[in-house]
């Protein structure tokens, strides 16, 4: 897929190429040879078809000169002292393989094609710096071409991969949005292939992460305050942009990476739910996208994501309510034939097991989840009536021991969880006082005492009803 070059480099690249370098001056002072001069001569500044052909004429002599050869080093090592002939370099070097493109293959013939630019890529620290934001370019150019070529990657393009990964992901990180937007732009253009998206996802803290806040910041949360992802609760737009000042562009080129690493779901698919919780965000993202061409990466990714891992993301998807959003979509006036046919498979699969869901099945998935809510379950004394024993003894008390996880966690943004989960434990006590040891060997009740000192509200409230289940039978036994 084909993306518009940056607005950012593209201005960069244009000052640099209309910069007037003093190359004479340069051989005097031994930063470049005669001969190197020469062959900057020929190729500097002249049509593309003059261009095309005297490189065409002498691919090895040019690999030669930005490369280096058994005789002599790379024309960027020796000059590294000079800055204005560097990025020049760096700059022509993208140039020759945009407009001849066999010249990558030529370069990528070389015993180690990334030698003479990685180095480059920590020339400063300075974000603004010109001369790794150039290299980055040409590399990812590169291992792209590289990955082309064969769907094999070397080790040095592996090595490369790393290190280019890890300076894009320092942009990523950046407060400016045309910085972010390159990286990510080059972050699409490197990961052609399972081994890339593999070793992308090996560096997840640094690569992942960053790109998931950008999208938490879109959607109007963080990653401290997941409550507005399960709540339904909606994000404002303004012209342009979405929450956080992300723009309409920035937003997709990071849904697109996204998707290219979906392809991976069957390994990564539940580590993206655990660690970034990409269900109730993209379910989140849905609600506010503004194109259709957001829209259909957010769906065919999460299609990508669930058909490997049904059992453990369904659950999860009906507790954001994802099927009813859906529903909403599909009642829209769309024009992607892409998106609604991974609209109708995603309704198709997720209609095929709610339709086979029960009550009690959709309160186990929501506690499975994690991600408690005043559902009606919760306050149905019928549902407890008929539920409670099954709940506490089902599949060796994974719901008693799920509830237990989930009331040792704070909550600090999100009391309602814990309201809920002693509201719970409060019925399971009343329809079951026989089983109060099978839910003390879980801690629970020692937590929900411990909570009655809670400073919310509700919480204490729920926690101390919970409590006096447990006494009141306490005292009956006695």
């Amino acid at each position: 897929m084909s993306l518009d070059p940056p607005i950012y480099l593209n201005s960069l690249q244009n000052n640099i190429r209309a910069r007037p370098i003093p190359w004479e001056g340069a051989v005097r002072a031994n930063t470049i040879t005669n001969q190197d001069l020469k062959r900057i001569k020929a190729i500097d500044k002249v049509r593309k078809e003059q261009r095309r052909k005297v490189l065409e004429e002498n691919f090895d002599s040019y690999r030669s000169l930005i490369l280096g050869d058994d005789k002599d080093i790379s024309v960027l090592q020796a000059a590294i002292k000079r800055p204005d002939v560097v990025q020049y370099i760096v700059v022509l070097t993208g140039d020759l393989i945009n407009d001849v493109p066999e010249f990558a293959d030529h370069l990528l013939e070389h015993s180690n094609p990334y030698q003479p630019f990685l180095p480059l890529l920590n020339y400063s620290s300075n974000p603004d710096e010109p001369i790794p934001l150039l290299t980055s370019s040409v590399l990812s150019t590169l291992i792209s071409a590289s990955q082309i070529r064969t769907n094999k990657l070397s080790t040095k393009t592996d090595e490369a991969l790393a290190q280019l990964c890890k300076y894009l992901a320092g942009l990523v990180k950046h407060q400016d949005s045309g910085l972010q937007d390159i990286a990510v732009q080059m972050y699409s253009s490197i990961l052609r292939t399972p081994k890339s998206r593999k070793l992308f996802w090996t560096q997840k803290e640094e690569t992942v992460g960053p790109l998931f806040d950008i999208l938490r910041s879109a959607a109007g949360v963080n990653k401290d305050g997941g409550s507005t992802l399960w709540s339904g609760g909606t994000s404002v737009r303004g012209d342009g942009g979405l929450s956080g000042g992300i723009g309409i562009q920035l937003l997709y080129h990071v849904l697109l990476v996204v998707w290219q690493l979906s392809f991976e779901a069957e390994d990564i698919g539940e580590e993206l739910e655990g660690s970034q919780e990409i269900v109730p965000l993209y379910t989140q993202l849905l609600r506010i996208s503004p194109k259709e061409k957001t829209t259909r990466l957010l769906l065919s990714t999460l299609l990508n994501v669930f058909v490997p891992n049904k059992t453990s993301l369904f659950p999860v998807a009906v507790s954001v309510r994802l099927p009813a959003l859906l529903e909403m979509i599909k009642a829209r006036h769309l024009t992607d034939t892409d998106l609604v046919e991974d609209l109708d498979k995603l309704n198709d699969m997720l209609g095929e097991y709610t339709s086979s869901q029960t009550t009690f099945d959709e309160y186990a998935a929501e506690v499975i989840a994690g991600h408690l809510r005043w559902s009606p379950p919760h306050r149905s004394e019928k549902f407890w009536r008929e539920n409670a024993e099954k709940i506490i003894t089902e599949n060796k008390g994974e719901l008693p021991r799920k509830l237990a996880e989930i009331l040792s966690k704070a909550w600090e943004n999100e009391k309602q969880i814990l309201a809920i989960a002693c509201n719970d434990v409060g019925w399971l006590v009343k329809q079951c006082p026989h089983k109060r040891e099978a839910l003390e060997k879980f801690g629970i009740k020692g937590r929900v005492m411990a909570l009655m000192a809670d400073k919310d509200e509700t919480v204490r409230w729920e926690s101390l009803r919970a409590v006096g289940e447990w006494l009141r039978y306490s005292f009956e036994d006695n």
